[in-house]
Formats: C-alpha cells, sequence, structure tokens
C-alpha cells in the first residue's frame, strides 16, 4: 500500500497507473492538476508536495528533554525510521524524489523540537522498521505503526492518531456500503499481507465461512499502485488499508469511493497509531508527554490539519494502552 507521487501533467491517475504497467514500470500515482509542486488533497485542501516543506515547528521545552536518555540525546538527533516507500499523506517521496514529506514527518519534527533534538531521518522498508528499532538502530518509527499487544512485548508505544481503515472501490461499482463480514462474502477483495487490515479480514471471512457464506477472493498487493491497477481493471472489487492513503487518492485523482472504515483493532477496540521505540529504552515517556505538549499548545493539531487528517486526533497521548488483540487470542 505503498505509493510514490510525482509530477505530471493533467493526466488522469488511474490511466498514469496503467500506462506505467504497460511500460514495466513500476506503478507511480501523479497529482491530477498541471505541473506544480501542490496537489490537492482531502477535504479540497492544497497540499505542498515539494520538498520545501516549511513545516510547522515547536519550542524546545527544557524540562522535557532533560527526560531524553542520555544515550540518545548525546548526539543531539533523534534517528526517526520511515518506510518512504510512499504512502501519501503519510511518509512519501516529495517532487525530488528524496525528501520524505507528510504528516508523520511533521510530528517526528514536532516531538524532536519539543525534545531539543535534530530529525535524523532513516528510510528503510516496513518490514526493517521493526528489526532497526528492536536492534537500536532507530530510535524512534513514525510510520503508522499500530500499537498491538504482541508488539508491545517488544516496543514502547506513544500514540498520537486513531488507526482508521478503509474499503476503497471503483465510482461504477455497485457496492453501496461494507461494515460487516457478511459485506465481503464472495467478493473479489485485495489487501497488504502481514497488516492489521489483513488479520481483521481474515477473520472476517472466517466468520463467514462458519455461517455458511461464500468465502472472499483475497488477493494480495505490497504496493498501493499496483492494488489501484487492480481495482480500475476489475481484477479485484474492493480494496482494503489505510484511511489516509485511500481518501489522498480519491481526492487527487477521483475514480474511486469510500464504502466504509473500520478500527484497525477490530470491532471492539478503536486502534490506536504511535510513535515506537525500542522496550524500556526510556524514550515512550518523553515522547508521551512532548506529544501531549503538542497536543495542548494546538502545534499537532496544526499538522493534522495541513494534511487533511483532523478526524484522526486524538485527545491525549497514551502509553501502550490497549492494542490489537494476539492472534488466536
Amino acid at each position: 500500500m505503498r505509493l510514490t507521487l510525482r509530477r505530471a501533467a493533467a493526466v488522469p491517475a488511474f490511466s498514469l497507473l496503467l500506462l506505467a504497467a504497460a511500460c514495466g514500470e513500476e506503478p507511480t500515482l501523479a497529482p491530477a492538476t498541471a505541473p506544480s509542486s501542490a496537489a490537492p488533497a482531502v477535504g479540497g485542501q492544497t497540499i505542498n508536495t515539494g520538498p520545501d516543506q516549511n513545516r510547522v515547528r515547536a519550542e524546545k521545552v527544557d524540562a522535557l528533554a532533560a527526560q531524553v536518555p542520555a544515550a540518545i540525546a548525546e548526539d543531539g538527533k533523534l534517528t526517526v525510521g520511515f518506510s518512504g516507500e510512499g504512502s501519501p499523506p503519510l511518509v512519501f517521496p516529495a517532487t525530488d524524489d528524496t525528501t520524505l514529506i507528510g504528516v508523520e514527518t511533521d510530528l517526528a519534527q514536532l516531538v524532536a523540537d519539543v525534545l531539543g533534538l535534530e530529525v535524523a531521518p532513516e528510510n528503510s522498508s516496513w518490514e526493517n522498521l521493526f528489526l532497526g528499532t528492536k536492534s537500536g538502530k532507530y530510535e524512534a518509527v513514525f510510520n503508522n505503526v499500530t500499537v498491538t499487544e504482541e508488539r508491545k512485548d517488544t516496543y514502547d508505544f506513544a500514540t498520537y492518531r486513531i488507526d482508521q481503515l478503509g474499503w476503497q472501490v471503483i465510482d461504477s461499482s455497485p457496492i453501496k456500503e461494507i461494515g460487516k463480514p457478511a459485506d465481503i462474502a464472495g467478493l473479489r477483495v485485495s489487501v497488504d499481507s502481514g497488516t492489521n487490515q489483513e488479520k481483521i479480514l481474515l477473520d472476517w471471512d472466517e466468520q463467514n465461512k462458519q455461517a455458511g457464506l461464500k468465502p472472499a477472493e483475497i488477493s494480495y498487493y505490497h504496493k498501493y499502485g499496483d492494488a489501484l491497477l487492480a481495482l480500475k481493471s476489475g481484477r479485484i472489487q474492493a480494496y482494503f488499508g489505510p484511511n489516509p492513503a485511500i481518501a489522498y487518492n480519491i481526492a487527487v485523482s477521483g475514480g474511486s469511493r469510500i464504502v466504509g472504515t473500520a478500527s484497525g483493532a477490530g470491532p471492539d477496540l478503536q486502534g490506536l497509531i504511535a510513535a515506537m521505540t525500542k522496550k524500556d529504552n526510556g524514550l515512550v515517556k518523553p515522547l508521551n508527554e512532548a506529544l501531549n505538549t503538542l497536543i495542548g499548545n494546538g502545534k499537532y493539531a496544526e499538522v493534522l490539519a495541513r494534511w487533511g487528517l483532523s478526524n484522526e486526533a486524538i485527545p491525549q497521548s497514551q502509553i501502550n494502552p490497549p492494542g490489537l488483540p494476539r492472534q488466536g487470542a
């Protein structure tokens, strides 16, 4: 579910995806506007996608900076892991194809500001974010990571957004709503493997099988651009993935719609997105207090609004709250 945003002429994004596939290149998503560093986003906003971000910044809070473990603070940097393969508006390359931008990079910058540190961004694959944090290579990760009970065994979390998933279909689809397991019975659907949405989808499919309903036909796409191609071509009827990326794609390129949302933690718990750090390394409390400082002074809300994600705001950051249940639990 990762896509790359590049400059392009005024060509529908789905057409660009199909053209890229025909040429044997990796599918990319481009704004449906004339060449510019700004592209329309959620709610009709204009979002700057250039490398010069003019990010929202915050002042250092000495009392919180003093709480940062000495081993982390000594070089004056906060090494932050991101998966920059591209998922607007979360983390994705700017129009220079190098600078990582998005709501996650902005929030990491704000937290580092409060803690008196300089952000040292590290680009990685999704899987290596966890390995790198466990080894101490990354001091923190801001990358749409959902709190789960299994992850809490190895990592500490300071929450900063709700975890919202969405169901995407093309505009001409007869599907009006997906809100319960029976709604996907017999459908051709796609999801990214190793994600929380995959767990939810597989659970729904199992419930349908036990109820005697037709199983779903599940296809896996690691890259969101590939899932969009499959959706447009009719190979799948619906895509289940992170709501922010879907909402951004719909606003930028059109041609599809959201027919349902769900908590990333399932029906019994509101999922939460959090900054992740190595368990018991002493950093989670400063991260948590920095986030609450930013919530209190309005900088947090300013960043979410900048990326069209105000509806994913939380009233308070928590440390290691209840997370997605363990598999098989």
